[in-house]
């Protein structure tokens, strides 16, 4: 799942590419967005102006000017833009990017605009899970080899030695991954392959002692640097947390698929998401509980979302429709969400179920009440909620009322809904 760093209505891209390509093969007809966009960037900067007026109110004139010029200097002109399953493409002679319009219903006006900062590829098809199954397979056989090598050790050192190799993959595996968000089958005959290593223990008194090894040496430091890469990832904290501790804003059990430190949070590059968290549910199967693409597949998906603590709301929106799961639409990347102003903080929830959020910008609510659904919206491949706290556009490490210890990828977090509903 993704969680970039948020995007004004209309954001600078860096200097264009002399890149040659041509739209995808999967770009659809001429969507009315299409057209829009279209007109807007072969038109002159005051007829732009005219035909965004609340963009160029937003960001200013002269820098929506500098976006469109970039767009332009790097796809080249003249452009076309076409529909397709990854969202509006802005093509030209050199380049093409992805970009994402909003308008009034007669198709007049722009009232919102992203143009993608980075040259478009298409992404991979194929659910949630299509990008990690190479992955699977590469554990797969490496975790066979190593299971050989055990099983045949000429003795004891030799046995060490393979089963430290094995540890130490698998310490940084579960630590590095998420193993719980991977389809059953595939994390059980990992596992099964893991214990069946374990049982050649049963070798040990016939093997002869042997002697220390390089290989020994490498593999015992290979699982050493394992665990300390790890450990260093989960306990990892920015050193600047909430003001105040916060309620954890959802039911049940939730497992953290993007938190802690550099190692395991992909959020951490942006300054402002560096202490975010992914949270999604746990079903029989995994973070989806049968496969295909059916959004109720998923267990986090509809569930309730209450409000962390007390504050104003200072943006929110519930108009954005769900993506299909493990593909992207370009568009806004918090999609559905519920921005909170504590006073000391913002407090950012995204990803939301269309329809489902209960308040709108200026609204002042309770610690508890409320907010809305868990959802498939914005930049994500699955149904996720996505929290992170920032002040002063620097994010904090977030701390929960009964909840002790890190947050990091991997953990099991549960929320106190019992509590909340008997109260």
């Amino acid at each position: 799942m993704h969680d970039p760093n948020p995007t004004p209505e209309a954001s600078p891209l860096p200097e264009p590419q002399q890149e040659t390509g041509t739209l995808p093969p999967e770009a659809g007809p001429l969507s009315p967005e299409a057209g829009t966009l279209t007109r807007f960037l072969a038109a002159d900067p005051d007829c732009r102006v005219r035909l965004a007026p609340a963009v160029a109110e937003a960001v200013g004139a002269d820098t929506l000017e500098q976006i469109v010029g970039a767009t332009l200097a790097r796809t080249g002109t003249p452009v076309t833009v076409t529909d397709s399953p990854d969202g509006l493409i802005v093509a030209g002679p050199h380049d093409k990017v992805r970009a994402w319009v909003k308008q009034t219903p007669d198709g007049e006006e722009i009232t919102g605009l992203l143009l993608e900062g980075v040259p478009y590829k298409p992404r991979t098809r194929g659910g949630p899970f299509a990008e990690s199954a190479p992955w699977l397979v590469y554990l797969l056989l490496i975790t066979l080899w190593n299971a050989s090598t055990i099983w045949t050790a000429d003795d004891r050192t030799s046995w060490c030695a393979g089963t430290a190799t094995l540890a130490a993959l698998f310490v940084f595996v579960e630590g590095r991954g998420a193993p719980a968000q991977q389809p059953r089958l595939r994390r059980r005959a990992v596992q099964v392959l893991a214990l069946t290593c374990l049982l050649s223990a049963c070798r040990l008194p016939s093997l002869p002692a042997g002697h220390f090894t390089p290989a020994l040496g490498i593999a015992l430091a290979l699982l050493v640097a394992g665990v300390l890469l790890v450990a260093r990832a989960r306990l990892h904290r920015w050193g600047t947390p909430v003001s105040r501790p916060l309620r954890f804003p959802l039911d049940g059990t939730w497992y953290v698929l993007q938190g802690g430190g550099r190692l395991t949070n992909h959020h951490a590059d942006v300054p402002e998401q560096r202490g975010a968290l992914d949270l999604v549910a746990l079903g029989p199967h995994g973070t989806r509980t049968r496969p295909g693409h059916d959004l109720t597949a998923y267990a986090a998906y509809g569930r309730p979302l209450h409000a962390p603590c007390h504050g104003q709301v200072v943006s929110a929106a519930t108009t954005f429709p769900d993506q299909r799961p493990g593909e992207i639409r370009y568009e806004p990347p918090y999609g559905n969400h519920v921005f909170l102003d504590t006073g000391s903080e913002i407090i950012k929830m995204a990803h939301l179920r269309p329809g489902s959020v209960t308040v709108k910008p200026g609204d002042v609510v309770e610690e508890g009440q409320l907010l809305g659904e868990v959802g498939n919206s914005g930049n994500t491949t699955e149904p996720h909620l996505h929290l992170h706290a920032e002040r002063d556009g620097v994010g904090l490490d977030l701390r929960f009322t009964g909840v002790r210890g890190r947050f990091y990828r991997g953990r099991r977090i549960r929320g106190d809904g019992a509590k909340r509903d008997a109260g």
